[in-house]
């Protein structure tokens, strides 16, 4: 089985083949910047090679579809707060809609009642002086 890589770098013109320890060799094309590799069928061990590699993908494979679940699962939650959070500020509002009512309805019939006490205390006071000065 041979095929090409076409490499971007510099030309490797008068460079020797290299042979790896697995058995892939390369050799020049041609004087031409693509390299020809090719595996020498007398290393079984690649299709072990491949296994494990397959078994690996489909360990990557089942951790991406565990954390596409958890993402998921993740956004379910956090528009659950979002409503939560969006019901309780509702909440909030109406409240204090209603308590600035209450204070407009209330609160001035309160000012009054503070104004007219403040005012007999100080006549009180006033006349409590004016009698122990004599």
């Amino acid at each position: 089985m041979a095929s090409n890589f076409s490499r971007g770098g510099p030309s490797y013109g008068g460079a020797a083949p290299y042979r790896s320890q697995e058995g892939l060799s390369t050799r020049q094309v041609g004087g031409s910047d693509e390299i020809q590799l090719r595996i020498d069928p007398m290393h079984g061990d690649l299709d072990d090679e491949i296994s494990g590699l397959r078994k690996q993908v489909r360990q990557l494979r089942n951790v991406a579809q565990d954390i596409e679940t958890e993402a998921k699962f993740q956004n379910d939650l956090l528009n659950q707060l979002q409503m939560t959070l969006i019901k309780a500020q509702a909440g909030v509002k109406n409240n204090i809609r209603r308590l600035n009512k209450s204070i407009v309805q209330y609160g001035s019939s309160n000012v009054v009642h503070v104004i007219a006490f403040a005012l007999v205390m100080f006549f009180i006071i006033y006349m409590w002086s004016k009698m122990s000065r004599r």
